[in-house]
C-alpha cells in the first residue's frame, strides 16, 4: 500500500516535512481513499494524520553535570575556558580580598589588639595593596612587635 501521495499533501497542508508527517495504522484504506486535500483536511481533522511530537534534547545529563559543578567538581584546568580575570575580574578579586583584609584590621581595632596609629597604618597599607592576605597582616604585626600586650 503505497501512501507517497498522501504523505506528500498532508505535508504540504500540515506545513511540515514528508518525515514528520503520522499516519493512523488502523485507518490506513481510510487514508488511501483520500485523493483530494478536502479529504486530508477531514482525516487530519478526525486526527488520523497528524504531525509527529518534536524530539527535544534531554536535559539529564545537563542537570547532572549541573549538580556536581554545583559540589565543586568539573571545574578543573581542563574546562575552564577564557583568561583567570575573564573568570573572576580583577576588580571583584580586589573587592574580596581588601574586604577581609579590612574586616580582620577593624576586628583588631574592636578586641583592642591594636592602638589606633596601628590601625591608620595598616588601613592605609591595606589600601595601597601592601598586603596578600589576611595571613599576611598577622605576620607584619608580630614581626614587628604591633599587637598590644594585655597585662
Amino acid at each position: 500500500m503505497k501512501l507517497t501521495t498522501q504523505k506528500r499533501m498532508a505535508a504540504q497542508l500540515l506545513k511540515v516535512g514528508q518525515n514528520k508527517v503520522w499516519f493512523n495504522s488502523d485507518r490506513l484504506s481510510d487514508i488511501k481513499e483520500a485523493i483530494t486535500k478536502s479529504d486530508l483536511r477531514a482525516l487530519i481533522g478526525a486526527k488520523t494524520i497528524s504531525v509527529k511530537k518534536q524530539n527535544s534534547q534531554s536535559k539529564v545529563r545537563a542537570r547532572r553535570n549541573k549538580l556536581q559543578k554545583s559540589k565543586g567538581n568539573r571545574k578543573g584546568p581542563g574546562s575552564r575556558t577564557g583568561t583567570k580575570t575573564s573568570r573572576l575580574s580583577r576588580k571583584d578579586s580586589w573587592m574580596i580580598k581588601i574586604r577581609v583584609q579590612r574586616g580582620f584590621i577593624r576586628m583588631l581595632k574592636e578586641k583592642k589588639s591594636i592602638e589606633n596609629s596601628t590601625y591608620k597604618d595598616l588601613m592605609a597599607k591595606a589600601k595601597g595593596g601592601f598586603f596578600r592576605n589576611k595571613r599576611h597582616i598577622k605576620l607584619f604585626l608580630e614581626e614587628r612587635n604591633l599587637f598590644k600586650k594585655n597585662a
